[in-house]
């Protein structure tokens, strides 16, 4: 049962507890530690390189490749062939799985940077006195002491508070320090209180950043928010990406193909023989083997690997750092982007952006003083977000915090507390005059006020004064703007006292400034990028409901007809009822870990490729769950890191934007790939097939092998290459349900398959009547020769038809010059297997005429033709790619 401690009133919780306020005894610490365990998080466990290798093998290509092998080495055995196709294959298997393992060789450290976030020692009271002792040996019912610069090392229940402050950014996901208090929180109409503003609580992870305070240890190890998060990491699980699913499909489908092919080899060879004998199905079998070996695109794993990796490596060249392969492809298919908002879409920067005043320099001087943050060589500065604002501001208006300073040097304080939400400080002049100024929330320094300053003149604050400022203050709140007011008291001498009751009165106002954290100016552009692109983004933060809306009906996220929604309105909501609504809300405020696993989840359900960014430890589990999780590389913690598939160097929403538009044009090519490898692969299936029909030998497994790997795999590398087609953001995202032939492609692997076959079977009997002069059915050196010739050329002039699918090669604006050069590269190395005797001898190859090379050549040319042919009527009849 999950207890509400920031419900109850101090007494109740230390009863729960079983403390005081003066702490645990050393012997009562003690037998809690040996009953409960050590404030530590559950260790994570880590795959070894044996098993990551492992699980590189286990891929269904890879598979059919290793039965590949071992059957063409067991055939090659009995007839005393040579078994180097076997170590072909073998050194492709190793080289794909050796690439695969070290893409991926990051373990997961999610579980390893949590427990690093936490405390290494803490002040605490035991026996009513002060003892350091360590974090992991803290239990529930200790008090602990903070002050600025503490990590919080548990969760507890805060006991006292002067001006503490802490950072929850890790856990809420917002930068801006939250004011700890020690009284109980009403939950009024609500069910529960957000993580956010559970303003009596502090949590592991977090930091103090000002003031000190204690609290009493409510929850250790994994009964921490922190540790919750670590047990939610070790749940969420990684679905198969979509390519990772077509290939799985495609290896299924190719092993249906070679077990059919064989069956009906066999039966053909039987009815032939008219019997079974030892010959009859040792022949077979080298037939069915040498189709086993033309059905199946040895290259194709490899090359996958290769124009992934290299997709990786064009990605960290625009800031999109990619820890897990297949996330480049899954990236071309997101429909959804569920994304952080401060510091992703926003600059991470509170900015002032609209003040009220008549003296804009008074103010700005004001509010500098009457801060803490600290102004650095650089311009930078350094402080609590909100004050380091109002330092910058001060400082673009040319008013340097060191020079007023030096002007003005502080000489006493109010401290900020959040009991008045005010802090004041008090400064003195050369010429020995003191002013103090103040600055606080609006509507109490409002009340401290009986004074207004107008046209450059102290007058009374009358009732119409007091309404005008306060409809400003309006105007500025309703915008999202974080609203602070300033104002002043001067004296003849410095005052006797410097507690807040007797500075903050007879206050004179100075004016108001509106800050907020602004949009980054290149996000609104990407976001209509994603609209174009059919990709809807989704915004999630930790932030109030009334700044995300601002913020997201800025950049168009929120249109007319969605929504937004807070944290705790989605507590109160069923999974079908969330079900049921979740397609009509954009925005969601205020939200707590569990809810953004909650929001990914619900879209990948309903089917949708979704991408989930963050930077805190509180967005891992749903960076997780995300079929692409995207980390921050700049405010990122560890934990997010680890588990994250791609890292945004520079924190930008548009860089994910820039990642989506790469992985299209990967997955556009890959598409390229292997649709020209298993067009290819279908002319030698059937080349093979005729041939065994017909009763002669058109091609060796040698020479299958030869091109599956050489003329086809240079050319496809090449292919995977290609730049993106200009129209690729402007189609709509591809479903994952989408098979691997979707699109027609299955259509266009077949007719360019038995284009292809027929172009060979034309040059097989083409080469064996020049040699002859006659023209028949027959096995033929000449002739094999002149198949191999045309179907090696053939399958690299496809690859120049396969840089667009659907458009025309010769109107293309780009050259793909690496493919021209595969092309010219994979001509050079065919004809030398041809013409240099020791490799023509090991190929069965006959030394052909030149005449018959030229022919073999102008039938492979005939492929560009003729689907320049078939596209222009594909286009007109608007079949899509």
């Amino acid at each position: 049962m999950h207890l509400k401690y920031y419900c109850d009133d101090i007494d109740n919780v230390l009863s729960t507890v079983g403390g005081t306020s003066s702490g645990l005894t050393e012997g009562e610490a003690a037998n809690r530690l040996a009953s409960n365990g050590k404030n530590k998080l559950a260790e994570g466990k880590k795959d070894s390189l044996a098993k990551r290798f492992a699980a590189q093998l286990a891929d269904p290509m890879i598979i059919i490749l290793l039965v590949a092998a071992i059957v063409s080495g067991v055939t090659s055995y009995f007839s005393g062939e040579s078994i180097a196709d076997v170590f072909i294959i073998l050194f492709v298997v190793i080289v794909n799985s050796i690439l695969g393992v070290y893409q991926e060789n990051k373990a997961e450290k999610a579980i390893e940077a949590l427990q690093q976030m936490a405390a290494a020692t803490t002040k605490v009271l035991r026996d009513g006195k002060i003892a350091i002792v360590k974090s992991e040996d803290l239990v529930v019912g200790d008090v602990v002491l903070l002050e600025a610069g503490d990590a919080v090392p548990a969760d507890g229940r805060v006991l006292e508070s002067a001006s503490l402050q802490i950072e929850e950014a890790p856990l809420t996901g917002e930068s801006v320090p939250v004011s700890k208090y020690p009284e109980a929180i009403g939950l009024g109409d609500q069910s529960d209180v957000p993580l956010g503003d559970r303003k009596n609580m502090v949590y592991m992870g977090s930091t103090v950043v000002y003031g000190r305070g204690s609290a009493v240890i409510t929850g250790t190890g994994m009964d921490t928010e922190m540790g919750k998060i670590a047990d939610a990491l070790t749940q969420a699980k990684e679905g198969q990406t979509p390519l990772q699913m077509q290939l799985s499909q495609l290896s299924k489908i190719l092993t249906y193909l070679v077990l059919g092919i064989c069956a009906v080899i066999f039966a053909v060879g039987a009815l032939r023989e008219g019997s079974f004998n030892g010959p009859m199905l040792l022949d077979t079998f080298m037939v069915a083997v040498s189709l086993a070996v033309a059905a199946i695109p040895e290259g194709l794993v490899a090359v996958v690997t290769i124009v992934l990796s290299v997709g990786v490596t064009n990605m960290s060249r625009k800031n999109a750092i990619i820890r897990r392969l297949t996330a480049v492809e899954t990236l071309g298919c997101a429909q959804i982007i569920c994304s952080d908002k401060t510091g992703t879409l926003t600059q991470n920067k509170m900015t002032v952006v609209d003040d009220f005043t008549p003296d804009t320099a008074l103010l700005a001087t004001a509010m500098a003083l009457c801060s803490d943050a600290e102004l650095n060589e650089d311009g930078s500065v350094t402080g609590e977000p909100t004050e380091a604002a109002l330092v910058a501001w001060a400082n673009k208006l040319g008013l340097s915090k060191d020079q007023l300073r030096i002007d003005a040097p502080r000489v006493g304080e109010a401290p900020f507390d959040s009991m008045r939400k005010m802090m004041s400080t008090v400064h003195l002049h050369s010429d020995g005059s003191v002013i103090q100024y103040t600055k606080g929330a609006p509507d109490e320094v409002l009340k401290k006020c009986t004074h207004i300053l107008k046209d450059g003149q102290v007058h009374p604050l009358t009732e119409a004064a007091r309404e005008e400022v306060l409809a400003a203050n309006k105007n500025m709140a309703d915008r999202a703007l974080r609203v602070l007011a300033a104002a002043k008291r001067t004296y003849a001498a410095q005052p006797e006292s410097f507690e807040p009751d007797a500075l903050e009165r007879d206050l004179c106002l100075i004016g108001l400034t509106g800050m907020i954290d602004p949009v980054r100016p290149e996000v609104k552009a990407a976001i209509d990028k994603c609209r174009t692109a059919g990709i809807r983004p989704i915004m999630i933060t930790g932030d109030h409901i009334d700044t995300a809306i601002a913020i997201a009906t800025e950049l168009g996220i929120l249109t007319e007809d969605t929504t937004a929604m807070p944290g705790s309105a989605l507590n109160d909501m069923s999974d079908e009822e969330f079900e049921r609504q979740f397609r009509q809300i954009s925005v969601y405020a205020r939200v707590q870990p569990e809810h953004k696993v909650r929001i990914v989840n619900a879209w990948r359900k309903a089917g949708y490729v979704t991408a989930m960014t963050g930077d805190g430890v509180n967005d891992a589990p749903s960076i997780k769950s995300a079929d692409i999780g995207v980390g921050m590389g700049i405010t990122g913690t560890d934990v997010t890191k680890n588990v994250a598939d791609m890292v945004l160097a520079d924190d930008n929403f548009a860089t994910i934007v820039s990642a989506v538009e790469e992985g299209r044009r990967i997955y556009d090519n890959i598409r390229k790939v292997i649709q020209f490898l298993l067009s290819s692969n279908m002319s030698e299936v059937i080349s093979i097939f005729t041939a065994t029909l017909l009763g002669f030998t058109i091609l060796r497994p040698v020479h299958l092998l030869w091109i599956n790997l050489v003329t086809d795999s240079i050319p496809a590398m090449a292919l995977g290459l290609e730049k993106a087609e200009p129209n690729l953001m402007e189609r709509s995202a591809r479903s994952p349900k989408d098979g691997i032939f979707a699109g027609g492609m299955g259509v266009d692997i077949a007719y360019q398959g038995i284009m292809v076959t027929l172009l060979t079977l034309a040059a097989y009997f083409i080469g064996h009547f020049m040699e002859a002069g006659v023209w028949e059915i027959t096995n033929s050196a000449d002739g094999m020769t002149m198949a191999f010739l045309t179907m090696s050329m053939a399958e690299v002039f496809h690859s120049l038809n396969m840089r667009s699918r659907r458009g025309s090669i010769f109107t293309l604006k780009t050259t793909n010059l690496i493919l021209n050069l595969a092309a010219v590269a994979s001509l050079a190395l065919t004809t030398l297997v041809i013409y240099v005797p020791f490799l023509a001898e090991a190929f069965s190859f006959e030394h052909i005429s030149f005449s018959e090379y030229a022919v073999a050549l102008v039938l492979a040319v005939c492929v560009i033709p003729i689907v320049e042919l078939v596209k222009l009527l594909q286009r007109r009849a608007g079949t899509r790619a």
